[in-house]
């Protein structure tokens, strides 16, 4: 495997797992050291230390809760210090709290909201300047859902969150297109991971049969398209919503 990210530098938030760590490790492959980003110390340790190991790059762990102004920046801080600049951001981190909108708790709305709206909008906005400096141009990728698109039953908070980052991330193009920043979105469809492997069997074989290619995502199939928007292949792709979804909302 050619390392056509050697050099680089590489943010995704909620990274010691699930889609997030599948996107560090498809960018470290590429040779891109790694800012591991996750709520939880030991975890960052964790993942940060297999991936080096694995490919070869360095790994910074940083735990921080990206809803939180004051841990955004002193992991912005700590970036400075251990690598000086950054080349990709992905914010991937985000939370399900789901329930009818009659049953909706106050703090379930605001809980979701804040991970899934506010970090992302506190991440790129303290990382921005460092990314406008980066070499070939800085990439930022948000992780919507197609939830943000379509609508779930039991999910006004989520997919209220995955809407608005839709919109942010258009805005962040137009923005920041002349500073040499491309910011897209993707959208994934049903992924099979540790969250969605705890859905009832009956669910996840709805979830199935809505999908025309009859096969839920794998985290391979959403961070190999992270990797082609990091690289030079789509520089002439900015302010996109891809949708990865086997076909699930074919039309839109």
């Amino acid at each position: 495997m050619e390392r056509v990210f050697e050099g680089k530098v590489a943010l995704v938030t909620g990274s010691a797992r699930g889609i997030g760590r599948a996107i560090a490790e498809d960018l470290a492959e590429w040779g891109a050291n790694q800012v591991i980003l996750d709520i939880k110390q030991e975890d960052c340790e964790r993942t940060s230390k297999e991936i080096s190991e694995k490919y070869n790059v360095k790994c910074l762990p940083i735990a921080c809760n990206v809803t939180v102004k004051q841990q955004v920046q002193e992991a912005l801080e700590k970036v400075k210090s251990e690598f000086g600049g950054l080349d990709f951001l992905v914010n991937n981190a985000g939370i399900l709290k789901d329930n009818l909108l009659l049953r909706m708790k106050e703090e379930e709305w605001d809980m979701v909201i804040n991970v899934n709206l506010k970090g992302p909008f506190l991440v790129t906005q303290a990382f921005l300047p460092m990314l406008m400096k980066a070499k070939d141009g800085g990439r930022i990728i948000n992780v919507s859902s197609i939830s943000g698109l379509i609508g779930q039953v039991g999910q006004a908070n989520y997919a209220a969150s995955k809407a608005g980052l839709i919109g942010f991330t258009k805005v962040v193009a137009r923005e920041y297109a002349k500073k040499g920043i491309l910011c897209n979105a993707i959208c994934p469809g049903y992924v099979q991971t540790d969250l969605t492997d705890a859905l009832p069997d009956a669910v996840k074989e709805e979830l199935r049969k809505s999908i025309p290619l009859g096969r839920p995502g794998h985290v391979k199939d959403i961070s190999k398209v992270v990797r082609f928007l990091c690289s030079n292949e789509a520089n002439f792709i900015t302010g996109n919503i891809i949708r990865i979804d086997g076909g699930t909302v074919i039309g839109l």
